[in-house]
């Protein structure tokens, strides 16, 4: 399937020229940057939030967790309409609506917890850029190429460490409002810019049938709930390490506060730099191999640090040893998807292998705080983690690598269409 997939040029899709090609990958990053900076302002407030609004640890969570969710959730409608309308289109629609939570939650809407709530709700929009960036990307490179794209798109994810670094400092400088005033700016001058020069592929395939049967369809493609089950694992476990690892240094090794979230974000820019790494190897070695690559360095990682060693050099190895490894697979999810996945479906399967992803980083810290409070050690977790990753990795090493094997060999029922959509698009 990879080699009839192949450009014989490779340039990009339509004889499109390879520069425009990069420049709307530049600006599609930028805007999923954005967007994720945006989508992030209300996690680093967390502690200040409850301290000033008396919120219990509960509220406090659910406070952080609820931009996270709405935003997972919403790249499957949000992925599907993308594919009806175009990321020229979908991209400032939901940069510019974006703007509306932000400059609320700067002005007005931080003074209780309901306001909290409710602004957060709608910040959540923020996290649906994901969907809409898949599949822009996706129709500007042949498939030989996607892999590397669409992991430099995914470095655009960096923008939580933009958040992470600055929300806090702003408002200490400053006031409430700024940071989510200068995000609000921001916001408004990509709007601009993206109608302006945002444009789709040529010749992208546009589908022709209603949104709730093409979700439909995508839920009977094998590639969306494979990709969906890897996506989990490898962005899931970025996520959670973002959120928590400041807290587990903190209670483990007795770090403080300003000292565990420098290194979280080291953990954030390695396993950022290493996404788009993973797609370039994943168009070199074919994505199944990153994919187990990097599922056993997780293990491993996750084995060696459920031991709690000390922290200078084994643990930091440990950990920074699964940042790349879950930045690479993340990347490498990708590249399956981008190999796979018809064309006209490219961004209803990105919604769904997107809120999956989502929502597998919501669960871990919530199992690690109900773990070391009933054991009072973070062993149990990272334990369990290994075991997950190891499913994983045997589920690629199965399912996954007999279902991309068996696309190579036989592409008669859905290589036909396959084939046809390569042409349109590559």
């Amino acid at each position: 399937m990879v080699q009839s997939l192949k450009s014989k040029s490779g340039s990009s899709p339509s004889g499109a020229p390879v520069g425009r090609a990069w420049l709307m990958l530049a600006l599609a990053t930028v805007g999923f940057g954005v967007n994720f900076w945006a989508w992030a302002l209300l996690s680093p407030l967390g502690p200040r939030f409850k301290d000033g609004l008396d919120l219990s640890s509960f509220e406090q969570s659910l406070l952080v967790a609820v931009p996270v969710v709405v935003g997972s959730l919403g790249r499957i409608p949000v992925g599907a309409l993308t594919d009806r309308f175009g990321g020229r289109i979908m991209f400032p629609i939901v940069s510019a609506v974006t703007i509306v939570p932000v400059l609320y939650l700067g002005l007005a809407g931080h003074s209780s917890l309901a306001a909290l709530l409710i602004g957060g709700f709608f910040l959540g929009i923020a996290g649906t850029a994901f969907a809409v960036g898949v599949p822009f990307v996706n129709a500007w490179f042949p498939p030989e190429r996607r892999g590397l794209a669409i992991g430099v798109f995914g470095a655009g994810m960096g923008g939580t460490a933009i958040s992470a670094l600055t929300t806090v400092k702003l408002v200490d400088a400053n006031s409430m409002s700024t940071p989510f005033l200068i995000t609000a700016a921001v916001l408004a001058v990509y709007v601009v810019a993206a109608a302006l020069l945002l444009r789709d592929a040529p010749g992208r395939t546009v589908p022709t049938e209603r949104l709730a049967r093409r979700l439909a369809a995508t839920a009977r493609l094998g590639i969306t709930w494979q990709a969906s089950a890897l996506y989990a694992v490898a962005f899931g476990g970025y996520v959670a390490f973002s959120v928590y690892l400041p807290t587990y240094l903190k209670t483990g090794y007795g770090l403080t506060q300003a000292d565990a979230a420098n290194r979280m974000a080291g953990f954030v820019l390695l396993a950022v730099t290493m996404r788009p790494i993973g797609g370039w190897l994943s168009d070199r070695l074919g994505p199944v191999r990153v994919l187990a690559g990097s599922l056993a360095v997780v293990v491993a990682g996750a084995v060696v640090q459920s031991f709690t060693p000390a922290l200078a050099p084994v643990g930091t190895i440990a950990f920074l040893a699964m940042a790349a490894a879950l930045g690479a697979g993340s990347g490498a999810t990708f590249a399956l998807v981008a190999l796979r996945t018809p064309a006209d479906q490219v961004g209803s399967v990105t919604g769904v292998v997107g809120a999956a992803g989502g929502l597998g980083g919501f669960l871990p810290p919530l199992v690690m705080g109900s773990l070391y409070g009933e054991y009072g050690t973070y062993a149990a977790g990272l334990a369990l983690l290994a075991i997950v990753a190891a499913a994983a990795l045997a589920f690629t090493l199965t399912r996954v690598r007999a279902a991309a094997e068996g696309g190579k060999r036989k592409p008669p029922t859905g290589g036909r269409r396959e084939h046809r959509t390569a042409g349109t698009t590559a």
